[in-house]
């Protein structure tokens, strides 16, 4: 009698964990893929450093600008 109530009390516990789980399984399988596909990605070197700071220094200088000259202020 005592082994039939052990089963079935195993069985409740993992009948109400069974989503607890299974999520964590399935969050396990997607970082192993995550970390697959991360495996295969290589990094780039590129030089274009002074172009992308060429580049931001021309968008500044396209900006409007106020002359401290300019405003009014209330006398």
């Amino acid at each position: 009698m005592a082994i039939v109530l052990l089963v079935a009390v195993v069985a409740l516990v993992a009948a109400a964990e069974w989503p607890a789980l299974a999520r964590l399984s399935g969050e396990r399988r997607r970082a192993r893929e995550r970390a697959q596909r991360k495996s295969t990605l290589r990094l780039v070197a590129s030089d274009d450093t002074d172009d992308f700071a060429r580049s931001v220094e021309a968008d500044l200088a396209k900006l409007p600008t106020i002359d401290e000259r300019d405003v009014r202020r209330p006398t």
